[in-house]
């Protein structure tokens, strides 16, 4: 349009701006074309100009003619604004949209030149206004939908072919591209119109339903008063929430064995339990009642979306790099399992026949391994290529007290003082549940064990697996033993292929005398080709890692800490100088060194231990060297271990026997110095004889040569026995026998392990003479300082010469019971 008709309601071309009825006009102050030029860009704040002021005046006025004539040389993009806003308000007429719309964005205005603007010499110019052709208008929209921001390249060489300027393609992009967000803003509101309104229909029909509620019990309606929206909120968090409590209490009914209720837990005092049949039938554990115990609640997450109620430990190192996610789905199988394992060693201690059948040779009972796949699903999948089972059952009494005995299962320091000729070496990785109530009823362990039998021919068993401990009834407690591979392997964890440990564990039941009735069961599978062939009827009868050899060890063990924990300590000590406190001191001290003896015989990873091959070795002898440094226990050097098993035709209590006797020692022991020793200190240990610590003396053959100490443990059960012993410096005893720690005394064990060789042979164990007695496998083993120098080499003739030293033992030994074979 022209300047003139600014204030007309005529405009001087279709692409004007209308004067319209009313409102205001909007002009922008845009830079001066007279040389003064604002910078590149700038914008500057837009002005009302009322439709009232004449045209006259406007013009005669510099400053606004300045402004008017700036502003339509301004930027083209706020000039369409000021359209879009002053048609918006004008009726009865078409709308500045539509217009802009059709044209698109084709109206621009022609440039003056920079004499034209010169406002000191020649008054304002009116300006004129075309519309682009269809040609320019086709090659713009086609390079819009392609490129909505070109650069300055681009808008030059497309003024070029379309002979525009280029601040009119420029502008024109600009205007496009604020209609194009127009739109999309129009058709945004549009939508969310139609939810709003979709919104307020809802929320009406949800009010008019809530003015006439349905009891959902009766399907009456349901007198209350207004409900308020932060009411409405706690009501389904409070649906949610006894929801998931109803999910607690069917888990927690399956962990404890009984149902439990959440009303009474919430609201009230608790219900009455009901009672447990807890019948073993031949076994004896009859009906008891179920404990009373509460279950209580806890934050923890044990599960995918199941609240805990059992307290849960800080991750140990095993599971740092374990997401949350990850961690609970394993902690919701690993109860699952135990779970299980629990439900199968029940059943397994209380069902006889046909599950348990009696072996008529030795009365030991059988595994029906096919009513046992009848009866069970395998909780850790099926049995691998290449293994075997074995499977026992024993029960026993034993001179302790349920909790104590579950105490010492689920602490791992514990349960391998009470078993240390079996335990290599263990530890709890984690714990999943420490028990509820202060007890250990629900404790959920993650354990690993080395279990071994004393003899080089036979691998130890390293194992992971869950230990689970359950209170079934008032003095009756059940702790089970389960492998973890298959959770292990899914998850592409490694684990160890040479034994899985099944559902294995004991049932525990109080007595009235203070002793417990244990019954044990062992269950496992393992690779016997990594067996010698000399152990191979000892394993698989279960007489090595078996039910017969916890039970045994157990009511040794028991029996000896009864005695210790007496007011006094039996001795036969024939120069009365130990004192209490010594005795103590010697037995800590035995302890000590039957421990190491059990490490050097197994290769356990309690020492790092290198084994050792040699020609002139036997095949059958074992030998391996370490160095012992800074333990005050030892003395510092290399330590060569060898040791070796061989089958002799005695019976094992024939063999201890000899063994054992101080007086026979010079038959075969070359420290004897050939000649008898004599007991200079008897500690008891046991009921039985065997089941002691001595202090042996060796004579002197001259007056050159000092006598010598020699501490010695023996002990025996029906599952085998132990002799062990070592020289020791006798300055360091008397300290020890007056009361002094025991822990810097230096002593490198040797010893004999002595087990039946196979079912047959055990009668001769607990002196039944209906039982078979076939023969004995023999254990030797030295441990020998072979330089004090620790960063010394090994030679050749240190080890033919502990090999001779086996040798000769054994030969002796064959030959002082004529069992030359």
């Amino acid at each position: 349009m022209n300047f003139g008709g600014f204030l007309d309601n005529s405009s001087g071309g279709g692409g004007g701006i209308d004067g319209g009825v009313g409102g205001a006009r909007i002009a922008a102050d845009i830079p001066y074309s007279n040389g003064n030029h604002m910078p590149t860009g700038a914008i500057a704040q837009p002005r009302l100009v009322s439709q009232s002021l004449s045209t006259k005046a406007m013009f005669n006025s510099p400053g606004l003619s300045l402004a008017l004539q700036t502003g339509m040389e301004g930027q083209g993009e706020l000039a369409r604004m000021g359209e879009n806003y002053e048609s918006s308000i004008v009726g009865g007429r078409r709308s500045r949209d539509e217009e802009h719309e059709s044209r698109s964005g084709s109206d621009n205005m022609e440039v003056a030149s920079g004499d034209d603007q010169d406002a000191s010499d020649k008054p304002p110019r009116k300006k004129r206004y075309h519309r682009h052709t269809p040609q320019q208008i086709q090659e713009l929209e086609a390079l819009f939908k392609e490129c909505p921001h070109p650069d300055e390249k681009q808008r030059l060489e497309l003024s070029k072919r379309l002979c525009l300027e280029t601040r009119q393609v420029k502008f024109w992009f600009q205007n496009r591209r604020t209609q194009m967000k127009t739109q999309l803003e129009r058709h945004e509101n549009s939508i969310l119109r139609q939810e709003n309104d979709k919104l307020r229909a809802e929320n009406m029909s949800i009010r008019e339903a809530m003015k006439n509620p349905i009891c959902n019990n009766c399907g009456g309606a349901a007198i209350i008063g207004e409900i308020s929206l932060e009411e409405q909120h706690l009501r389904i968090e409070n649906a949610r929430l006894k929801d998931e409590l109803d999910r607690v209490c069917a888990l927690a009914g399956k962990f404890l064995g009984r149902p439990i209720s959440s009303l009474a837990s919430t609201i009230g005092p608790p219900m009455s339990n009901p009672s447990l049949d807890f019948g073993f039938g031949s076994n004896g554990f009859g009906d008891l009642n179920v404990v009373p115990t509460t279950l209580p609640l806890g934050p923890h997450d044990f599960g995918v979306g199941i609240s805990s109620p059992l307290s849960v430990m800080p991750q140990t190192k095993s599971t740092m790099n374990v997401t949350p996610i990850e961690r609970s789905l394993e902690r919701s199988m690993y109860l699952e399992l135990a779970l299980t394992a629990m439900d199968e060693l029940v059943k397994l201690a209380q069902t006889d026949e046909p599950l348990w059948l009696r072996n008529l040779e030795n009365g030991k009972e059988i595994l029906n391994h096919e009513e046992y796949m009848r009866t069970f699903t395998p909780c850790i999948g099926m049995k691998p290529s290449g293994f075997v089972t074995e499977a026992s059952r024993e029960t026993g009494m034993v001179i302790i007290n349920s909790l104590a005995l579950v105490e010492t299962l689920m602490d791992s320091n514990k349960w391998q003082e009470m078993f240390p000729c079996m335990i290599a070496r263990t530890s709890t990785t984690d714990v999943i549940s420490n028990g509820m109530g202060g007890t250990r009823n629900g404790a959920l362990h993650l354990m690993h064990a080395e279990l071994q039998v004393l003899s080089p021919l036979v691998p130890a068993r390293k194992v992971d697996f869950l230990r689970f401990c359950k209170q079934h009834a008032e003095g009756i407690w059940a702790v089970v033993d389960v492998s973890i591979d298959a959770i292990r392997e899914a998850a592409g964890a490694p684990t160890f292929p040479n034994c899985r440990r099944l559902p294995s564990g004991c049932v525990v039941q109080d007595m009235p005398n203070g002793y417990s009735k244990v019954t044990w069961i062992e269950h496992a599978e393992y690779e016997e080709n990594v067996v010698h062939r000399l152990y191979r009827p000892l394993i698989s009868a279960g007489m090595g890692f078996g039910a017969q050899r916890w039970v045994a060890t157990l009511q040794r063990q028991c029996e000896c800490l009864a005695i210790l924990m007496s007011s006094t300590i039996q001795s036969r000590d024939h120069h009365s100088a130990i004192t209490p406190s010594g005795r103590r001191s010697m037995l800590k001290l035995a302890q000590r060194m039957t421990d190491n003896f059990c490490a050097g015989v197994c290769a356990s990873t309690v020492h790092e231990w290198n084994k050792f091959s040699a020609r002139n070795v036997d095949e059958d002898v074992r030998v391996m060297t370490r160095k012992s440094i800074d333990d005050p226990g030892e003395p510092p050097g290399i330590v060569l271990s060898a040791s070796t098993s061989v089958w002799l035709p005695v019976s094992p209590q024939r063999l201890f026997d000899f063994l054992r006797d101080e007086r026979l020692r010079s038959e075969w022991d070359i420290l004897s110095n050939g000649g008898p020793m004599q007991e200079m200190a008897h500690i008891a240990k046991g009921q039985d004889h065997g089941n002691c610590v001595s202090l042996l003396r060796a004579s002197a053959m001259n007056a050159n040569q000092r006598s010598m100490l020699i501490l010695q443990e023996t002990c025996i059960d029906a599952a085998g026995s132990l002799v062990v012993y070592a020289p020791v410096d006798i300055p360091a005893m008397h300290v020890v026998m007056n009361g002094g720690d025991s822990a810097y005394v230096a002593l490198l064990p040797s010893g004999f392990a002595i087990v039946p060789d196979g079912p047959g042979s055990r009668g001769s164990m607990d002196g039944n003479p209906g039982h078979r007695a076939s023969g004995s496998l023999l254990t030797v083993a030295f441990q020998i300082l072979v330089n004090s120098l620790p960063a010394a080499k090994l030679t050749v003739e240190s080890v033919e010469t502990v090999n001779n030293l086996i040798s000769c033992t054994v030969q002796k030994i064959k030959a002082a019971l004529n069992c030359e074979s």
